[in-house]
């Protein structure tokens, strides 16, 4: 009986030894980099990790919105918030007049056409008149009524219940991006265009409260602007406001050589109503902008396309009188400077990220949320980011899937490509597995340049 154990023994020491020598084996076949990209961060925080944890409002915005909400005493405040929410998400840009006159005379050809092929006598001023109301009912039937948003006190207050908690959330996101990825920028000055209830403000003082000492806040809207102020002043007009040096106006500031170094815009380019004043929004704000330029849409579709526009006009279009030379790069969500691959597909959904919060304590709202939203961040800069040699880094465009001993990452990567990465140990080092289980929705990937990856096009 002693003799079988030992006997046993010994062949699972040689079983346990052949398998080590063959592990030495295929890593000498088949050797991994080691890279420095963890820069001295454990691996659940490393350098591309951006995402939060649940994001909670500021207390004193918290409660004081508690209080314009109780106080404005909104009827059927719970369905009035369901209708805005709904609205506000399906909201498409108004259809530009070009495409509306190429659809009215496509559809007059077709319907002429149709005339034509029945034969017989036509009386052509009675058909053209036909034809005529037809095309306007079409168009009527079929085209999106884009019409802008104009907030009275009450449907601000209805707004401030619905988007507060879920913009603050998309917001602060946002910007955890720069503060993760530039520790160095401390912002003296922040201009935010189209403020609302001045949620940038809240989250950029969350996150360079010490630095900030002028923050100015643009909104056409007089009643937005007044529910912004009750929100810093805690709902109380004799109180001091809790963030100090915050500026409200209707209007930007007229001087192009004014620059700030922080620009924002918050769910603001969609409520623009044409392409080209989108345009001229979007070189308006990078004139103004001395370091960082924030957009912020919803995260459809019509959210992201706006975002791309944006793009566009600010990398491949030029300004006729240049005040800053320094050019415009793209600091995030893209890894590259290419056409977005989401774009040419049209089935891809849109290229969004989400952040978990807690919404207002109010009736109907679940303990937590989902805010699912776009951004782009240009930064004005002639330096080209310090990185680690032989590492590029992709960006994560969908859940991470953790599985037994692999991970599968769907990244929009720095060729302009969309990319199916099966990450293991054994193929892309120890350190990338574990940095992949690490990372998230949204986050960034390291993807070491001389490792014979397992990469798939991604055809989804």
């Amino acid at each position: 009986m002693v003799l079988r154990r030992f006997s046993a023994c010994v062949l699972c020491q040689r079983t346990l030894l052949g398998m080590l020598v063959c592990r030495a084996k295929s890593a000498a076949t088949h050797p991994q980099p080691q890279a420095d990209f963890l820069k001295g961060e454990p691996h659940r925080k490393h350098p591309g990790v951006t995402n939060l944890k649940t994001l909670r409002l500021p207390e004193e915005l918290h409660v004081a919105a508690q209080s314009i909400i109780h106080r404005a005493q909104v009827n059927q405040l719970p369905e009035h918030i369901r209708k805005l929410t709904n609205f506000l998400w399906s909201r498409k840009r108004a259809v530009e007049d070009l495409t509306l006159r190429q659809k009215a005379v496509s559809l007059e050809k077709e319907l002429w056409e149709k005339a034509m092929q029945k034969g017989g006598d036509i009386d052509e001023q009675a058909m053209e008149d036909r034809i005529r109301r037809k095309v306007l009912s079409e168009l009527r039937r079929t085209t999106y009524h884009w019409a802008p948003m104009k907030y009275d006190e009450e449907l601000g207050v209805v707004y401030m219940a619905a988007r507060l908690a879920g913009g603050y959330a998309a917001v602060r996101r946002a910007l955890n991006e720069i503060k993760k990825r530039d520790p160095s920028f401390a912002p003296h000055t922040l201009l935010d265009f189209g403020s609302g209830l001045g949620t940038v403000v809240w989250a950029s003082h969350a996150c360079w409260g010490d630095s900030l000492k002028e923050m100015v806040c643009v909104d056409s809207s007089g009643p937005m602007n007044i529910l912004a102020e009750r929100l810093l002043k805690g709902d109380d007009e004799r109180a001091e406001p809790c963030i100090k040096q915050v500026y409200f106006r209707q209007f930007l500031p007229v001087s192009p050589k004014v620059q700030f170094d922080l620009v924002t815009a918050a769910f603001t380019l969609s409520e623009l109503p044409n392409v080209k004043d989108r345009e001229e929004a979007a070189f308006t704000l990078w004139r103004k902008t001395s370091s960082y330029l924030v957009l912020v849409e919803n995260g459809t579709k019509e959210g992201h396309q706006i975002l791309m526009e944006a793009r566009d006009t600010l990398l491949k279009k030029q300004e006729k009188t240049i005040y800053d030379s320094r050019p415009a790069s793209v600091f995030a969500p893209c890894s590259h400077e290419l056409v977005c691959p989401k774009l040419a597909h049209e089935l891809v959904t849109p290229c969004n990220f989400q952040q978990q919060y807690q919404p207002l304590s109010l009736p109907r709202h679940n303990d937590r949320q989902i805010e699912k939203f776009s951004y782009l961040i240009l930064r004005r800069t002639e330096a080209v980011e310090e990185g680690t040699k032989g590492v590029e880094w992709a960006r994560l465009i969908a859940p991470v899937l953790r599985r037994t001993r692999h991970v599968h990452c769907r990244m929009c990567c720095p060729d302009g490509q969309l990319q199916h990465m099966v990450v293991t140990a054994r193929k892309h080092s120890r350190d990338m597995y574990r940095c992949a289980r690490s990372s998230d929705w949204g986050d960034q990937m390291p993807i070491i340049r001389d490792v014979e990856e397992d990469v798939n096009s991604d055809s989804e």
